[in-house]
């Protein structure tokens, strides 16, 4: 059940808001009966109204409801285990037979309605009268019933038949001389003969008890064969005149009783003598000493005294009842020391003391009347009742033992007491024509009506004998003339189906039965079960329940032997009573009775099952040639379809349950009895099988392993041959049954709750439909792994599968998700089984796709026949071109059927295609089963949206991503092969090497983005980057740009893929991009990012626009400028000394990261913290042109510097940090003239150089500083000149010679300057001219001694030069 499939299309109408068709609007639809039609037409109103809020609500919530919703192979399995834990509580009989009296009979005329029918009889060879008509003493007569087989003792000799043989070879044993008294089948002690004496004949003859081996084997016709053997055992029994034997099935201890006394013995034996222990003997467990060794007609004549006349055996509670002349019942204990203890003795007097408690007087209960007969009742059938016992008047008297515990079982004390607990009377007799009047009310009287109790019904007697078969079949012989020697005999079984379900439920369970007579022609010898005994549970709640195993195990068969023949009656299943009853029904109008009858009595659900069971052939009938046949008749086969069709009833919409608005409106319909009907059915058919294991591991006494089946292999043929015929009646009749017709049925829909009830019925039945299907198929699978080798099918599963398997239930098998799943591994063991002993693969593969098509589908056929050419080319050789050939096919079949390769298979593909280095094929097998593992490619989806977690489609991605876990083994595989073998040799390509380029291929080639995503990922995981960044491929820059907003090093690598690849533009936007990011960069990483990325954006390349390569370049430049100012202010905060321990650590961290806006350096810290020179910086780096702002920034600058070198005791003189600093913010500003102003900055240190470094330094320090900086002379001399002529503080008067000092140095060197080389002296005559008027006026105001002499001869030199 896969959650993530695609959800079946629902049905028009599946959401109750969706309107159904109606075709009956316009017209008002036929009116049903009711008590009140307003009060019915309202709450049909606020029905509608609900289901409308319901739906609604539904809709708007979503899936709010915590309602799981079903599977149809869940659904159905539901169904069929709640139909088996139902028919598991069938009543038990102490719930029916409870304390009181009863006289329910249904002893209908209708020969259809019979719980018993007449199969044959088997007549007694002419052999055995022969022998019979040489009898000189006696003769005595009966059955081994479930040998079917019958015997005759005349005289001393003993004869056996199979009496079902039509000429029947005689079994003797004559090997005695005494007369035989009495004889008994019964089952021996355990290891005291060979296993093939499975019975033992206990003979009793007038002077020993022999005791006769008897072993059996399957007849040629169908039944069983005996032979007999002499045991040599035996013990002297003279004078006990022995004429009752029992025997213990669970213990093969041999009970035995004379007609000498009341007393019982046991036969003792076992297989060698002991100390004071003969091989055989007798034991008398109830008279001791002297009574023993006395004849018995010392105390009395025969006639007066007590003997018994019948002994039973209770294994179940370990009891041995015994039923004497006089109507006293003895109980005794078997105890397992081989003890025999009597526990209770319950004579006649006490059994009418108990029933005088029930009823009033009755004639049929009183001193002269007999007990006849009694029957066990195990423990697995009742707790309380344990035995019944007949009287002879056909009274049937059920009695229960307890003990000081309570009621007896087999786990507590010997009973103590013995009560009667219930007293079933005889049915009315039909040939007492007064009292036929005054009871047949009573005996046709339906459920609903309480019938009075006849407790003078003398239909019974004189009952001769009688006899009980669990679950209560009742057999009584009535000798009514006994001069004719004839017997009639009345049957009764229970009718279980109105046992099980009640007309009325509030009443107590009713002891309901059905009966008939018949005559029998002649008298009675013996009677015995020809069948296994009746049982359809463990336990006594569920034993009873015939209907439950109608179709899973043999019907009851009783076996009468007469002085005639063998008289074989046969158990009538319901389903047979209903098929007879359409038999006789008389055309359509008695068929329509005959249905409705069958509903008031079992009710709707078990007619439509039974209904079913008729359709599909399971009914039977004796032909008119004594064989029992399955009923083909057409003329049934169709009533019985219609009755089904027709009579299947309807679903049910539960109103009382809208109130729970979380179920679903569908969850709250009943399916129709039909659909009751069909789980019925289809859990009876199957009930054997459904908990049942599929296999039996058992060891041989040689240690090794053999397995069996739980259930024989013909059983499971005969479950798969009626599922077959179910399902063809229902493919068949669906366009005839509600639920099976299709979605056009809903047309017929009158009302929303009906639509519905519809969709519901559908569902049900559908889920119902499928599991048949599934059954057929599971089946199927099973009989083909029987005829496999299993054993070696099963020895070759890994451990935790085989434990699986050992514990799989045909139930898991066919309705779950494991059982498939066990059922494909199987399937695959068998498969590789038969390639391992070079059978036929496509043969096998193709039987089991035929005959279970679900566990080994056409696709695996293909799978199976592409393993099979692997396990070739394996074979011929990995350097053969047949290798390479059956590779080949075996991959175009495997990509045929990828989809449905399990990860096991492939797995197995690939290992084999890499150690015949077929490694192109596996990495092309798994690039395909990933592609099928996710049609709709959602794994894509998914990493394009960043991997959510907890997301759906993950599962696809993990799903692709273990077909590519064996990609990556492939390659390991290759790079391991090239350590092994060179890809060239002698210049040319070798094999290896060219499986290897093929393979590179495929990986290459792939378009696949998910394993490329894949792969990629794998690279980074193993450190094989450079691996990475080989690859061409357009799927690599999405992989990483996809991955670079997590992660830095798929960034890292994005670009190094760009420039190894010439990109250079799209290398550098991935740097500034990064040093733009918010990962965890420190702040000279960043700058690295930036100089990097400046240097790939200033290389051309042809494809890239100027302008875009020139805005980038820009934009790197000014981010690279703000992050080299941020750099400085971090390295000059580090080491302020105003910086608290405490507060460094945050400025660091603030600072060493991110590249902060300049505002924000400007105002957080350059400006607070005074460094100028930053702010300088940071007006270039902003255009910030305010020159007020400037010329302040610096002057506020140079007296920073200076106050700061004053401060300093050694060091540089402060000039020198002066012109230090002004050189280098001026190459910092590359000599902008709005940062770096001369005409400003050259009198503002030429006043700083007169007021504080007066006489300290060189003369010309100052104007050093700007020539250093290039700045150009002509610039410098006109600073000066305009200085010189303002005439202002401090030079004024004869302090103009400091300016005019620094003019002549400067005229000087530009004259020297201007003359290198070809140049024009002062850049042309006109500025010589100047220079040399200006030097004139120097002259004239007055300069110091040395500069007036150089300035003469510079003038001298100039005027030279200018003529």
């Amino acid at each position: 059940m896969n959650a993530l499939g695609t959800p079946q299309k629902a049905f028009p109408g599946a959401y109750i808001q969706t309107p159904a068709n109606n075709k009956f609007q316009g017209r008002q639809p036929n009116p049903r009966p009711s008590l009140a039609v307003s009060h019915q037409r309202n709450a049909s109103q606020h029905q509608s109204q609900a289901l409308e809020k319901q739906g609604q609500d539904g809709q708007a919530g979503g899936q709010k409801s915590g309602v799981e919703e079903l599977q149809p192979i869940a659904r159905a399995a539901k169904a069929v285990n709640e139909v088996l834990t139902e028919e598991s509580r069938y009543p038990d009989l102490d719930s029916y037979i409870g304390q009181g009296i009863s006289s329910e009979y249904e002893v209908n005329p209708q020969s259809a309605w019979a719980p018993f029918q007449k199969v044959k009889m088997h007549t007694i060879p002419d052999r055995i009268f022969e022998q019979y008509n040489r009898a000189q003493v006696s003769t005595i007569m009966g059955l081994f019933a479930d040998f079917n087989h019958a015997w005759v003792a005349i005289d001393n000799a003993l004869y056996l038949w199979d009496y079902t043989h039509p000429n029947p070879d005689l079994v003797s044993f004559e090997e005695q001389p005494y007369t035989i008294t009495a004889v008994r089948l019964v089952v021996p002690r355990p290891g005291v003969f060979v296993p093939s004496v499975v019975r033992i004949l206990a003979v009793a003859t007038t002077a020993e008890m022999i005791l006769i081996g008897m072993s059996t084997q399957p007849a040629p016709h169908g039944g069983s064969s005996v032979a007999l053997y002499s045991l040599k055992m035996s013990t002297p029994i003279k004078g006990l005149d022995v004429g009752v034997i029992e025997g213990s099935d669970a213990t093969g201890r041999i009970f035995f009783s004379g007609s000498g006394s009341d007393d019982v013995y046991e036969f003792t034996y076992q297989q060698e003598e002991r100390w004071f222990q003969n091989r055989c003997a007798k034991v008398n467990h109830t008279s001791k000493g002297y009574s023993t060794l006395t004849p018995a007609t010392f105390w009395g004549s025969k006639s007066q005294r007590e003997i018994v006349v019948q002994m039973i055996v209770d294994d179940t509670r370990k009891l041995l009842y015994t039923l004497s002349t006089k109507s006293t019942i003895r109980t005794f204990h078997i105890k397992d020391n081989g003890a025999l203890d009597l526990m209770i003795t319950k004579p006649l007097v006490q059994t009418l003391s108990n029933v005088g408690h029930m009823t009033s007087q009755s004639d049929l209960i009183s001193p002269s009347m007999t007990l006849v007969s009694i029957s066990a009742i195990t423990a697995n059938e009742a707790t309380k009742t344990h035995l019944m016992t007949t009287t002879s008047t056909g009274c049937r008297i059920f009695m229960s033992a307890t003990s000081s515990y309570g009621y007896y079982s087999s786990s507590s004390s010997a009973p103590t007491s013995m009560q009667v607990q219930h007293v079933k009377f005889p049915p009315v007799d039909n040939t007492n024509p007064q009292q036929t009047q005054s009871s047949t009310s009573t005996q046709m009287t339906t459920h609903s009506n309480t019938p009075s109790i006849n407790t003078s019904s003398r239909a019974l007697v004189p009952t001769r004998t009688a006899v009980r078969y669990a679950p209560g079949y009742f057999l009584a012989f009535v000798a009514r003339d006994p001069q004719a020697g004839t017997d009639l005999l009345f049957l009764s079984g229970p009718d279980t189906a109105r046992i099980a379900k009640p007309q009325d439920e509030q009443r107590l369970t009713k002891y309901a039965e059905l009966a008939l007579w018949l005559n029998l022609g002649s008298r009675a010898e013996d009677i015995g079960l020809a069948t296994r005994p009746f049982s359809a549970g463990p336990s006594p709640v569920g034993f009873g329940n015939e209907l439950a195993v109608q179709f899973d195990k043999p019907t009851s068969e009783i076996a009468v032997l007469t002085n005639t023949g063998v008289h074989m009656l046969r158990r009538r299943r319901l389903v047979d009573i209903f098929a007879a009853t359409l038999r006789l029904g008389g055309g359509d109008q008695g068929l329509e009775g005959e249905v409705k009858k069958f509903i008031r009595q079992y009710g709707r659900d078990e007619t439509a099952s039974t209904a079913l069971a008729v359709a599909c052939g399971q009914a039977s009938d004796v032909t008119s040639d004594s064989r029992l046949a399955r009923i083909q008749d057409p003329d049934i086969l169709e009533h019985a379809r219609k009755a089904f069709i027709e009579y299947g009833g309807k679903p049910l919409f539960n109103e009382n349950s809208m109130l729970d608005q979380s179920v679903p409106a569908i969850d709250l319909v009943r399916p129709s009895p039909r659909h009751k009907g069909l789980s019925l059915y289809i859990s009876r058919l199957v009930r054997s099988i459904w908990k049942a294991p599929i296999i039996n591991e058992r060891l041989t006494l040689s240690g090794g392993l053999t397995i069996l089946s739980s259930v024989a292999m013909s059983k499971l043929r005969d479950i798969s041959e009626d599922l077959t015929r179910l399902k063809e009646f229902l493919n068949a009749n669906k366009s005839f049954i509600e639920g099976l017709a299709g979605p056009e049925a809903l047309s017929n829909a009158n009302t929303k709750q009906e639509e519905i009830s519809l969709q519901a019925e559908h569902r049900a039945l559908h889920a119902l439909v499928v599991l048949i299907d599934n059954m057929i198929e599971g089946i199927a699978f099973v009989l083909v792994l029987y005829d496999e080798k299993i054993e070696e099918t099963i020895l070759s599963l890994g451990n935790e599968t085989r434990q699986q398997v050992r514990n799989l239930s045909y139930e898991g098998l066919c309705t779950t998700a494991l059982g498939k799943s066990l059922a494909k591994d199987l399937v695959k063991a068998i498969v590789n089984r038969n390639i391992v002993s070079g059978s036929n693969v496509e043969t096998v593969a193709e039987a089991l796709r035929r005959r279970c098509g679900s566990f080994c589908s056409a696709d695996d056929v293909v799978t199976f026949k592409a393993q099979e050419y692997v396990k070739r080319g394996s074979e011929a050789g990995a350097e053969s071109e047949v290798c390479r050939d059956y590779l080949n096919e075996s991959l175009r079949l495997f990509l045929q059927v990828a989809g449905s390769l399990s990860m096991d298979q492939l797995g197995w593909v690939v290992d084999n295609y890499v150690s015949l280095q077929f490694y192109a094929g596996s990495i092309q097998l798994c690039l395909e089963k990933a592609k099928e593992s996710d049609r709709g490619n959602r794994a894509l989806t998914w990493i394009q949206e960043g991997r959510p977690q907890g997301d759906k489609r993950q599962e696809a991605f993990e799903s692709r991503k273990r077909c590519y876990d064996l990609i990556h083994y492939v390659i390991r595989s290759i790079d391991q092969s090239r350590t092994e073998t060179a890809d060239m040799l002698d210049g040319h390509l070798t094999l290896s090497g060219k499986r290897r380029e093929e393979a590179a291929d495929q990986i290459d080639t792939s378009e696949d983005e998910v394993f490329q995503t894949n792969l990629y990922d794998w690279y980074l995981s193993e450190n094989r980057q450079d691996k990475l960044l080989e690859v061409e491929s357009p799927y690599v820059t999405a992989y990483l740009r996809r991955r670079s907003d997590d992660d830095i090093a798929h960034a890292d690598l994005l670009w190094r893929y760009y420039v190894q690849n010439e990109r250079y533009q799209d290398g550098a936007i991935i740097q500034l991009a990064l040093a733009k990011s918010e990962f965890k960069l420190s702040l000279d990483q960043r700058i690295e990012y930036l100089g990097n990325a400046k240097t790939n954006a200033s290389t051309t390349k042809p494809g890239i626009r100027r302008s875009v390569r020139n805005e980038v370049l820009r934009e790197i430049s000014d981010l690279l400028d703000v992050a080299n100012i941020q750099s400085d202010l971090l390295q000059r905060l580090k080491g302020d000394p105003r910086i608290t321990a405490d507060r460094r650590p945050t400025v660091t961290q603030e600072l060493d990261g991110n590249i902060l806006p300049l505002s924000v350096l400007f105002n957080t810290y350059c400006e607070a913290a005074h460094y100028f020179d930053l702010c300088i910086l940071i007006y270039e780096a902003a255009d910030h042109r305010v020159a007020s702002d400037i010329k302040a920034t610096w002057q506020n600058h140079l007296d920073r510097v200076h106050a700061e070198a004053e401060a300093q005791e050694q060091g540089p003189e402060p000039y020198e940090m002066i012109a230090e600093t002004v050189r280098s913010l001026g190459t910092k500003l590359g000599l902008s003239e709005t940062m770096f102003p001369v005409a400003t900055l050259l009198p503002m240190i030429k006043r700083y150089a007169y007021d504080y470094q007066l006489n300290t330094g060189p003369e010309t320090w100052v104007v050093d500083v700007f020539i250093d900086l290039q700045v150009p002379f002509e610039t410098i001399w006109a600073v000066l000149e305009n200085m010189f002529y303002n005439d202002e503080r401090p030079f004024q008067g004869r302090n103009r010679r400091f300016i005019g000092n620094d003019m002549v140095y400067i005229a000087r060197l530009w004259f020297q300057d201007s003359i290198r080389g070809s140049g024009m002296l002062y850049g042309g005559e006109d500025n010589a001219y100047a220079v040399s008027q200006m030097l004139h006026l120097i002259m004239q105001n007055g300069l110091d001694e040395g500069r007036l002499e150089e300035c003469q001869n510079l003038r001298m030199r100039i005027e030279t030069m200018l003529r």
